[in-house]
Formats: structure tokens, sequence, C-alpha cells
């Protein structure tokens, strides 16, 4: 199942009594505060969660799929996320 801002949203009004308008301020703050943080190219380390990266991929071949022509892909920034120790043991004790 993936969880949505709306579900987000329910659940900082039921865990921290807000009311939706204040829920829905601290979601968009947080994720402005996020998002302009890699615009800068820093990094953003959430302790216990994870860190999230810009890293720089290189111009490189490639291939049109629908026409199998070969075309050169620019370089480009992606995001990357790298999830911390803490939430990989959580996420896999239910496996063992």
């Amino acid at each position: 199942m993936t969880i949505t801002k709306a579900k987000v949203v329910d659940n900082i009004m039921s865990e921290l009594d807000y009311p939706k308008k204040k829920s829905v301020d601290t979601l968009e703050l947080l994720l402005e505060i996020i998002k302009r943080t890699l615009e800068d190219e820093e990094d953003v380390l959430i302790s216990g969660f994870g860190k999230f990266c810009v890293k720089n991929k290189k111009a490189r071949r490639g291939r049109n799929p629908a026409t199998g022509d070969e075309m050169i892909l620019d370089q480009r920034k992606v995001i990357v996320f790298k999830c911390s120790h803490l939430l990989r043991e959580q996420i896999n004790e239910g496996e063992n």
C-alpha cells in the first residue's frame, strides 16, 4: 500500500492533535526544506531513517525504446536515498 500526503496529514493530526491546516503546513514546510537543501546539492540526513543525496550522472549512450535508434542521454542529476541500518534492521525483523 502506498501512503499519500493526505494520509501523512491524517497521521500528524491524530498523533499530535493538530488541526488539519497546521498538519498540512507542517508537512509542506518539511518537504520544502528537503527540496531546497537538495537543490543546493547538500545531503539530507534524517537520523534513524536515511540519507538523501544528489548524484551527478554522466552523459551516456542509450537507445530510444520505441524506435531502437541510438542517442546520447545528457548528463543529469538524480536523487538517491540510502536507508539507515536501523531502518533496514526494523524492516527485516519480520523476515527472521
